[in-house]
């Protein structure tokens, strides 16, 4: 500002750098000292009173910030935010090579590690949370998303939900070895201040992972596929709007495979005391048994009745 400008026309000055959209002007400390005169005596209002730090090497006075009417900012420009480009999973092709199981799922996880459709956005965490179980197994499981303990351990039912599932399949008389154990997402749902919280996975988060499991299911080729839970039932079949209520208990098809949809362990956990969701879902693992041809005795046709 130059110095020997009256009052009034400082006050004008302001005003019409106002008008003309300026936020911020520099004051010098004589035009400051001034303006608060002003303020005192006349009551002229501090609003578009602002000053900013100027460009060169200026600096205003120690104590700026403190005097009254007068704000001090950074004339440093913003940083612009570029928003990472998200990969189209049809964009990406996976390269499964010949050979046995083993190296074909071996392959596949090696690409999933790092998954340009999954990790590009930026919505997902970055541990990878695969699969386990046997890659000849006839049952296929699926759920929807890596919670907190499967992240811990790499591997998908874990924790409580896992220790719910390993009593459902013992009492079907098989175990976590005798079937295979995966997801629709591979990669933890993140979230602010994400601690051991959970979220379900977003369509675009599953879409993204889809290609993973239908490779997964081309290099197993289950007989049926138990899909656990709404999300992971949605997906597969295709179908949003339908509850697990009005799926479950019924044969339905993903690829030419047999699927039946089923509450997920979870479900069971929070309710507790449910017994008759506890019999539903026991009814659809005798149909699983039976499409499997496992042998039921009365005693196990006979549970949570």
């Amino acid at each position: 500002m130059i110095l020997g400008m009256t009052v009034g026309s400082l006050v004008d000055y302001l005003k019409t750098q106002s008008e003309k959209g300026v936020s911020h002007v520099y004051l010098s400390q004589a035009a400051r000292d001034a303006v608060r005169s002003a303020i005192k005596v006349n009551k002229v209002s501090p609003k578009a009173m602002v000053a900013e730090v100027p460009k060169g090497n200026e600096r205003p006075a120690p104590g700026l910030s403190e005097r009254k009417g007068i704000e001090v900012k950074s004339r440093t420009a913003p940083v612009p935010q570029v928003k990472a480009q998200v990969v189209p999973p049809s964009s990406v092709e996976i390269a499964i090579p010949s050979g046995d199981k083993a190296s074909q799922m071996s392959a596949l996880k090696q690409q999933a590690e790092h998954w340009p459709p999954a990790q590009s956005l930026g919505t997902l965490r970055q541990r990878l949370v695969f699969s386990s179980g046997s890659l000849d197994a006839e049952l296929m499981i699926v759920g929807d998303a890596p919670g907190f303990d499967d992240e811990m351990t790499k591997e998908p039912f874990a924790g409580k939900a896992g220790h719910k599932l390993n009593q459902i399949l013992k009492a079907m008389t098989l175990q976590r070895s005798d079937l295979y154990l995966t997801n629709l997402c591979k990669f933890r749902p993140s979230s602010p201040r994400q601690t051991t919280n959970v979220r379900k996975p977003s369509e675009q988060e599953i879409a993204s992972c889809l290609p993973l499991l239908k490779k997964e299911i081309e290099i197993v080729k289950p007989k049926c596929i138990l899909a656990l839970g709404a999300t992971a039932t949605q997906a597969l079949l295709q179908q949003e709007s339908a509850s697990i209520a009005a799926l479950r208990g019924t044969w339905q098809s993903f690829g030419g495979i047999p699927v039946l949809p089923s509450f997920h362990p979870v479900y069971l956990l929070r309710n507790a005391n449910d017994a008759v969701a506890k019999r539903k879902l026991w009814e659809d693992m005798l149909m699983v048994m039976e499409f499997l041809q496992i042998p039921i005795s009365e005693k196990q046709r006979g549970f949570f009745k």
